[in-house]
């Protein structure tokens, strides 16, 4: 398992183990991510956060497994769905959406998947 960069934050509250975490507007704090718009920084490993004020591995950099949360395929760019699961980031015209890192593999609903952390934001192609 490549853990890459990884750095200890403190849980805004549950975390699942291999989902996309983001920043909070708490220093030092972290989320379990729930949207494209958040702000996506990694990844848990195979150990999550329990509850608020828990502290919680996350991967920053390198090529950790992430569940997905439906169907992509290799080179896709990779957002957070309401799970914290690894979906295809494909946001509408004009608009724009916060992304994990690129699939490294093909992904299917609940299989672990790994993902190469490039945190960015993306906009939807005309």
């Amino acid at each position: 398992m490549d853990m890459g960069l990884t750095l200890n934050f403190t849980a805004a509250g549950v975390i699942a183990a291999f989902r996309i975490v983001a920043a909070t507007a708490t220093d030092g704090t972290v989320a379990q991510g729930a949207a494209n718009t958040d702000k996506l920084i990694g990844t848990t490993g195979p150990r999550g956060a329990e509850a608020a004020g828990d502290r919680v591995d996350v991967v920053m950099g390198g090529a950790p497994q992430v569940t997905a949360g439906g169907a992509f395929a290799f080179g896709d760019p990779i957002t957070a769905d309401a799970d914290g699961k690894a979906v295809l980031a494909d946001p509408a015209t004009g608009a724009n959406a916060r992304v994990v890192g690129i699939a490294l593999e093909a992904g299917a609903a609940e299989a672990l998947t790994r993902i190469l952390i490039v945190p960015g934001l993306m906009q939807g192609a005309a």
